[in-house]
């Protein structure tokens, strides 16, 4: 089950069971394919290290990603071990299917569980519930109801600002048409207080082609920046860009989204803050197709991108990234490929990107 992932060329790869690469290198694994049954659908995955060291995994699963009695499973991987636990459902609804499930721990230790519920035939009709653990992911409350506009999802880490406030990236995506995201789709933020305990809205990002699947960092206490997914369908494009929008009131309202100049084929990116600062982007780099799977890295608050490498290069599709930096430095990225039914687990460091093989 675990060790190299085929198709995928990249450079200075260990292979082998889970576990911390030396400096420079990185290590991939299939974690889930189709041969685990919980059908063959496996896509999008997010990971989450818990304060214990355990890497916690999450993706929805069935027979496709419209399927009826979709669910979504969770996987462990103990510290200091070498394999994942077979994945177990921790989120249902009885009578809707559900869909993309986010994993994160926040500093008081409460693990939650963001996921998406579809009301009708496109996921314009969804909305965001959620579940709490408070024993590491072993035991979950019931499901309540996070957002309730119809086209709420939710794709992204949240993050906590300097305040000790959580803000939760989500969007809001219209046109109900399976293969076009509407140009008034929008990016979206909730604001957690841990001190009332409630969810509040903050803010909207507006862009001419519409956006969805807001990646956040904050660059400072009051200036924030947010990567999006760009609208519309998946025909060939040439201006097909990756949108990028800003807040200077700590996330309270957002600046119209602009196009970068980062390649988007309507596909989910993810950026992240390092714990020395810099960033980390992890994005398809081609306008049309989810191939290849590339990261960049700004040393300097994304005023550049030094350096740029592949992590998964090949014939199959490479997307929907997440990523999460360990308390050991490490960069934890999952991702699936192979039509949506593997789920893969990438581990690598600041010199792995910055190294020219």
């Amino acid at each position: 089950m675990f060790g190299f992932v085929p198709a995928i060329f990249v450079s200075a790869v260990v292979a082998g069971p889970p576990g911390s690469p030396s400096d420079g290198l990185i290590r991939i694994e299939r974690v889930f394919g189709p041969e685990v049954p919980t059908g063959d659908y496996k896509h999008p995955a997010s990971i989450a290290e818990l304060d214990n060291g355990d890497l916690y995994l999450v993706y929805y699963g069935g027979k496709g990603e419209y399927a009826p009695n979709t669910g979504v499973f969770g996987s462990r991987l103990v510290h200091g071990k070498h394999k994942w636990s077979a994945p177990q459902l921790i989120a249902r609804d009885p009578f809707r299917s559900v869909g993309n499930g986010v994993i994160w721990q926040a500093p008081e230790g409460d693990v939650w569980l963001f996921y998406v519920v579809r009301w009708g035939d496109t996921w314009s009709t969804s909305r965001i519930q959620a579940k709490i653990s408070h024993d590491g992911a072993k035991t979950w409350s019931d499901s309540f109801v996070l957002a309730a506009d119809e086209g709420d999802m939710v794709r992204g880490s949240p993050i906590v600002l300097d305040n000790g406030e959580y803000l939760l990236p989500i969007y809001n995506e219209t046109g109900h048409n399976p293969e076009i995201v509407g140009a008034d789709s929008t990016s979206r933020f909730l604001r957690f207080s841990p001190i009332r305990k409630t969810w509040v809205s903050s803010g909207v990002i507006h862009s001419t082609k519409g956006n969805i699947q807001p990646s956040v960092v904050q660059i400072s206490p009051m200036h924030l920046v947010a990567y999006c997914r760009r609208g519309g369908g998946y025909d060939p494009v040439t201006n097909g860009y990756i949108v990028r929008s800003e807040s200077f009131n700590g996330g309270v309202t957002w600046s119209e989204g602009k196009d970068t100049y980062f390649p988007n084929p309507n596909s989910a990116i993810d950026l992240l803050k390092l714990q020395n600062g810099h960033l980390v982007l992890i994005y398809n780099d081609s306008m049309n197709d989810r191939t290849p799977l590339t990261v960049a890295l700004s040393e300097d608050g994304e005023k550049s991108w030094s350096f740029k490498k592949n992590l998964a290069v090949g014939d199959f599709d490479y997307a929907y990234p997440f990523a999460t930096q360990a308390k050991d430095g490490k960069i934890h990225v999952v991702y699936t490929s192979h039509s949506r039914t593997v789920v893969n687990h990438a581990v690598f460091d600041e010199a792995w990107i910055r190294s020219a093989k």
